[in-house]
């Protein structure tokens, strides 16, 4: 008898297999940290097992209102994840309250987790929400996301609460690019729907 994807069981459980397989031990244990902050939006930067945002400074983009790149001689510890920052000074403030400064939904892209998926998130597209900060994957994201942020805003809470945090990333992202939530959107429908409310406006 020959094994097809064409139930959806079947489906996800080959593409999570596969991703797990092109993940790399190395990145599965990155964004997979055993403490509260699994998963996070982290890479291996020798030494250091797990590394938020690439080192990004995440002080900074409250005291700078700017991107900053940390530097590895300025570093601490939270729950089992390393953040960088530009000064002693940042590692400082940090130190003295890290949920002020961690970015939310593990500084993966906000846009994303309104879909379920925890995927992407680059330290150099940002926004803060009342307080908080939020990471993008790239401008095209920040600007599907604000279409509507106040929406999109309460879909990534209530996907992050509810079926993302405490889990594995690569399951699932793996899960939700085959069993997608009912409000997706491709990324081209996206485009032109960001494309239409520019063309919009006076």
């Amino acid at each position: 008898m020959k094994h097809t994807l064409r139930t959806p069981i079947v489906r996800t459980l080959a593409v999570a297999t596969l991703a797990l397989g092109l993940a790399g031990c190395g990145a599965m244990q990155a964004q997979n940290p055993s403490g509260a902050l699994q998963p996070v939006n982290a890479v291996e930067l020798p030494p250091d097992q797990r590394v938020l945002l690439k080192g990004a400074d995440v002080v900074a983009y409250f005291t700078d209102g700017k991107y900053v790149q940390g530097q590895s001689a300025f570093k601490s510890t939270h729950e089992g994840v390393t953040l960088h920052f530009a000064s002693a000074e940042h590692k400082a403030a940090f130190d003295q309250a890290p949920q002020k400064y961690l970015p939310q939904f593990g500084g993966y892209c906000a846009n994303g987790i309104a879909y379920a998926i925890p995927w992407g998130g680059d330290a150099d597209t940002w926004k803060i929400i009342d307080g908080k900060l939020y990471i993008f994957g790239g401008q095209a994201s920040k600007d599907a996301f604000e279409l509507d942020e106040k929406t999109n805003l309460a879909l990534a809470e209530k996907y992050w609460g509810e079926e993302i945090q405490g889990g594995n990333s690569f399951i699932q992202r793996a899960k939700r690019l085959v069993f997608k939530v009912p409000h997706y959107k491709t990324g081209e429908e996206l485009a032109q729907a960001v494309a239409a409310a520019k063309s919009s406006k006076p």
